[in-house]
């Protein structure tokens, strides 16, 4: 069960299945970029009720699994998903994607993929891969965030496609469920309507943990976490937030990066300047992202940590939401002529 299959590197891992899985059924204009933009891919939200890794739920991005959902749903793409009560009917429905040549995205557990060097195994379980094909007992991946294709054998995978913990993935398996020809005027939609819904995300979202206040409320508590937390424990909560930010790839302000990339190119299919000059405010947030992650880093590691350092880290938060407040409101102001 060996299938002819184009790997292409992609910065985070749902993205690049996403745009992977799409090639194979023809559709060759949408990049990295724009599945992100379409699938309003950027968000923020704080969860401290929620732990992983003994530190509060963060994400940089939307729920995993949306990126591919509403890019296929802008583009009328049919998909199927499927999750499995048992690993034996997870594995039966595997062997028959790849029998009749149908590669799948699977959402799988980070901590036991074999083939990711040790020191960025974690337990979170919201990655993304695609399996495309089986030789004996290994079958073959294609991991957007590695350079070429790897693979795993049958136990391995069935290890990690049934993570324990938050997010399980539940051998969870997607694709895409016809070839379809897609137009200009389709892609120049589903901008419109992946930046609008991200306009209501960030900016538009009630309550203060999400969006652009969370980002600003979370700010605010980092000034807070020495006092109340401890040195100890402030430090671990900064290293998990680090840690979320850069999700396997994506780099300090990474997703920052990938949307105003996203800007750029949708340019070409709507070229309102509105677009070029918002791209340079994300760029400048990801700039800012990477310097906040530097400074935490600083802290956990122990190279500093004074309450000036919390607030200097606390700031970094406060000036991001500002820019990234601004960045949405002059997007909101774009007249669409669709």
């Amino acid at each position: 069960m060996k299938h002819e299959f184009k790997h292409l590197q992609a910065a985070h891992c749902e993205n690049g299945v996403t745009t992977n899985l799409l090639r194979t059924i023809g559709v060759d204009k949408i990049t990295e970029p724009l599945a992100f933009g379409i699938g309003s891919g950027l968000f923020f939200v704080y969860v401290p009720f929620l732990k992983i890794n003994k530190g509060p739920a963060i994400a940089f991005r939307t729920m995993p699994g949306l990126i591919f959902k509403r890019t296929c749903n802008a583009l009328d793409i049919p998909v199927v998903r499927k999750k499995f009560s048992s690993k034996e009917s997870a594995e039966k429905y595997l062997q028959e994607c790849l029998q009749s040549g149908q590669p799948v995205g699977c959402q799988v557990g980070v901590y036991y993929l074999t083939y990711f060097p040790k020191e960025y195994r974690f337990h979170f379980n919201a990655h993304n891969i695609i399996v495309y094909g089986k030789e004996d007992d290994k079958y073959l991946i294609s991991d957007p965030v590695m350079e070429g294709v790897t693979s795993l054998s049958s136990y391995e995978l069935e290890r990690v496609r049934f993570a324990k913990g938050a997010l399980a993935p539940r051998g969870q398996i997607y694709y895409p469920k016809e070839n379809k020809i897609i137009t200009d005027q389709q892609i120049r939609k589903a901008i419109e309507t992946g930046i609008k819904r991200n306009v209501n995300h960030m900016i538009r979202i009630p309550g203060s943990i999400a969006g652009v206040k969370g980002i600003a409320s979370t700010g605010k508590k980092i000034k807070k976490w020495k006092d109340k937390l401890g040195q100890q424990t402030a430090g671990l909560y900064l290293a998990q937030l680090v840690r979320m930010q850069e999700e396997i790839g994506t780099g300090g302000g990474g997703f920052r990066y990938i949307y105003a990339a996203f800007l750029q190119q949708a340019h070409a299919f709507y070229p309102n300047d509105t677009l070029l000059e918002v791209s340079k405010k994300f760029t400048q947030a990801g700039d800012m992202w990477r310097n906040a992650a530097v400074q935490a880093a600083g802290i956990y590691k122990g190279r500093i940590g004074s309450q000036a350092d919390f607030d200097v880290m606390g700031d970094y938060l406060l000036q991001i939401s500002e820019i990234e407040k601004k960045a949405f409101e002059a997007l909101s102001k774009i007249k669409w002529n669709s």
